[in-house]
């Protein structure tokens, strides 16, 4: 088949556009608009020069760079400037691959300037996947902190005309160009403006193809009352958690990004102090590590991803920083749901919160009645769904639009929540059993609850009676937990007794990957090959 990152004849990212019946309905229902960031940043430069719109720290040396919108502005066009001249214009991808550093953000949005497909990619992927990367997208220029692993691909990359290091002399091409003004630049909200590859863990890696608007209506989601505020999150800028709330999000009430480098939880924490961050968004992981840094200050809002969030730690948010610990779910293709204002304090021990406007979740199920124990398939459409998705490795296009009526299966296994939200139970990869099926994650969730351990997997094993059995992979405290502990625990809370694990086995750590989700298809593995076991 042909590429579809190629311009020329026939289906290609350049030519898709959502279809023109749903982008009428997401203009008049305004959760999609006709502007842009740029216009964004436009209108924050004329009415508030001087307010801060990013702080960005290096952890290691404490250089601090903030710029204002006056600022941030000149150097969009100074950097726009930059790729016109290296060829970058409509039908062009950029790949970038950096870690928290200001130039992110103001790359991203020179990129949209001159109206360049941005392939952001994740810090931690390594040279044999970022070939892959760069190959599928057919990137003409690559910025990147690694010049060592580019120089060792670009002679099997023959699309990549221009790879540039940060911080070395060829990256001066950004800081003298000649700037193109934000008034010139023609941007077309439904137009593919951002290829965002997903990690793969349970299937083949494959590339989001979002709009400017289906990224608007994710980061419009979670304007609150307060605005504008100061945002922080310690996810890459170059996937979807970053660009949405430290990009997206600032300017469109005006307020500041702040990041920084690397993760370093007592730095940051004393970043976060300082610059005054009113909203932080979180995986459950990062956040405990957080937590014995944190003073109350100006937060006024923290959010968690993903699935189960553990009752310790919103124990800790409330006692800590007086707030209600709120919790949302998304993924690389689709924004989705967050807890509301009006939700009880500990709602995030229950659901992950309501779709967000614009945007239908669908539980799909063949059988009479959804419950823990017989959860639905999760699908989701609507004004925060990608356009299409690419496969990395096979190049293979779906376009949401034209299967399904534009529902995309997300993978996720879930039950409503009581108030019109869902409760997730884990990924239907990740189903534990046989005829009967254990959810992971609320196992999971009552473990954590266990003084004796500070982090839990369940993982599935084969059984040649059961089928499948549980594993509990734990991170213990100072006390090891024994497996008939496990199980005196959770028969002492009325747990459904084939939940229980079977297995357990105490490692240091647990695999995450950059958003900081379990890689249990590595626990698995190690489970068939590489353990021995410590009990049944």
């Amino acid at each position: 088949m042909t590429d579809v990152f190629t311009p020329g004849p026939g289906l290609t990212v350049f030519s898709l556009r959502p279809p023109a019946a749903s982008a009428a309905r997401f203009r008049a229902e305004d959760v999609w608009r006709d502007g842009s960031p740029l216009d964004d940043l436009a209108r924050w430069r004329d009415e508030t020069p001087d307010a801060l719109a990013l702080v960005a720290r290096c952890v290691d040396t404490g250089e601090t760079t903030r710029l204002t919108y006056r600022e941030y502005a000149r150097l969009v066009s100074v950097y726009a400037g930059a790729l016109k001249e290296l060829g970058v214009g409509p039908g062009q991808v950029v790949a970038l691959q950096l870690p928290n550093v200001w130039q992110v953000n103001v790359l991203l949005l020179a990129c949209f300037a001159v109206g360049a497909v941005v392939a952001p990619i994740m810090p931690t992927i390594r040279s044999r996947e970022l070939e892959r990367v760069l190959t599928r997208v057919g990137a003409s220029v690559c910025v990147t902190a690694d010049g060592a692993s580019l120089a060792e691909l670009a002679p099997r990359l023959p699309r990549l005309r221009h790879w540039i290091v940060l911080g070395s002399p060829d990256f001066a091409v950004f800081e003298r160009a000649q700037p193109i003004p934000l008034s010139e630049a023609r941007v077309n909200p439904d137009q593919v403006s951002l290829a965002l590859f997903t990690s793969g863990t349970t299937g083949e890696p494959k590339a989001a193809l979002h709009t400017l608007n289906t990224e608007y209506a994710t980061a419009a989601a979670h304007v609150t009352d307060d605005e504008p505020g100061v945002f922080s999150t310690p996810h890459s800028l170059t996937h979807t958690g970053g660009i949405f709330f430290c990009l997206m999000r600032p300017l469109l009430t005006g307020g500041c990004g702040v990041v920084s480098d690397r993760w370093d939880p007592a730095a940051v924490a004393d970043l976060l102090a300082e610059t005054g961050v009113t909203q932080l968004l979180t995986a459950p992981v990062f956040l405990t590590e957080l937590m014995p840094h944190l003073r109350r200050g100006a937060l006024r809002l923290v959010t968690t991803l993903g699935t189960a969030t553990p009752a310790p730690l919103i124990a800790d948010v409330a006692r800590v920083l007086g707030l209600p610990l709120r919790t949302c779910w998304g993924m690389t293709e689709a924004g989705g749901t967050l807890m509301r204002a009006d939700d009880p304090p500990d709602w995030a021990l229950h659901s992950v919160g309501r779709i967000s406007r614009g945007s239908e979740l669908g539980l799909r199920t063949d059988l009479p009645e959804i419950t823990a124990e017989k959860p639905a398939r999760l699908y989701v459409r609507g004004a925060t769904v990608c356009v299409a998705t690419v496969g990395r490795d096979t190049g293979s296009l779906h376009v949401l639009a034209d299967h399904d009526h534009g529902w995309y299966d997300t993978g996720d296994l879930a039950i409503p929540d009581g108030r019109g939200g869902i409760r997730l139970l884990g990924r239907d990869a990740d189903r534990i059993g046989g005829v009967l099926m254990i959810p992971a994650a609320d196992v999971e969730s009552a473990l954590l609850d266990h003084p004796a351990i500070t982090d839990v997997a369940l993982v599935g094993y084969p059984d040649p009676s059961a089928g499948e059995l549980a594993a509990a992979v734990v991170v213990p405290g100072p006390t090891p937990p024994t497996l008939a502990e496990l199980r005196d625990f959770l028969a002492g809370i009325g747990m459904t007794e084939w939940y229980w694990p079977s297995r357990l086995e105490l490692v240091t750590d647990l695999p995450r990957n950059a958003f900081g989700k379990v890689r249990k298809d590595l626990l698995a593995q190690q489970l068939k090959t590489g353990w021995q076991t410590t009990g049944s």
